[in-house]
């Protein structure tokens, strides 16, 4: 037997978090980034013990990859407190980057325009320079950056 087997053995003699006939809500609360003030409030348990608990218990890690739901309580609440824009639009942002199992994920999108516009046809490419018409088959998570930036790539063929 290992001596985190016989560490948890003796937590679990101990605790009184152990032996709550609530345990599983308690944990479940933690997890979810319940405030664990509110957690000994709500559950009549010490905040310390909690801690200990969690600690003893791996409850800790768990939590930390559960980040997406302390994000979530802080999205859920953004209309009943004052915070100001940025720091709602900081938290849906931190929010669309963590996965489900609590990895960050930098999503990055490259797009090279100039490959596109190599791609298109001469004929396609007067008529983008005419009227900013691009061709069905441009991709559409492209035009809103062109239109945005209001580039014309076919001066550039001019020179």
């Amino acid at each position: 037997m290992s001596s985190r087997n016989i560490s948890l053995i003796r937590h679990k003699a101990r605790c009184g978090i152990c032996a709550h006939s609530q345990l599983v809500a308690i944990e479940q609360e933690f997890v979810n980034w319940t405030s664990p003030t509110q957690i000994a409030s709500e559950f009549g348990i010490s905040r310390d013990a909690i801690y200990r608990h969690a600690c003893a218990t791996n409850l800790t890690a768990k939590r930390q990859k559960n980040i997406r739901s302390a994000v979530e309580k802080i999205i859920e609440q953004a209309g009943d407190v004052e915070v100001n824009a940025s720091a709602v639009v900081a938290a849906i942002g931190a929010y669309a980057r963590i996965d489900p199992r609590g990895q960050w994920i930098e999503r990055s999108e490259t797009v090279n325009l100039n490959e596109l516009f190599d791609r298109m046809t001469r004929s396609e490419l007067d008529n983008y320079a005419r009227d900013g018409t691009l061709p069905a088959w441009f991709p559409q998570s492209v035009l809103s950056v062109v239109a945005t930036e209001n580039e014309a790539p076919a001066a550039e063929d001019e020179g």
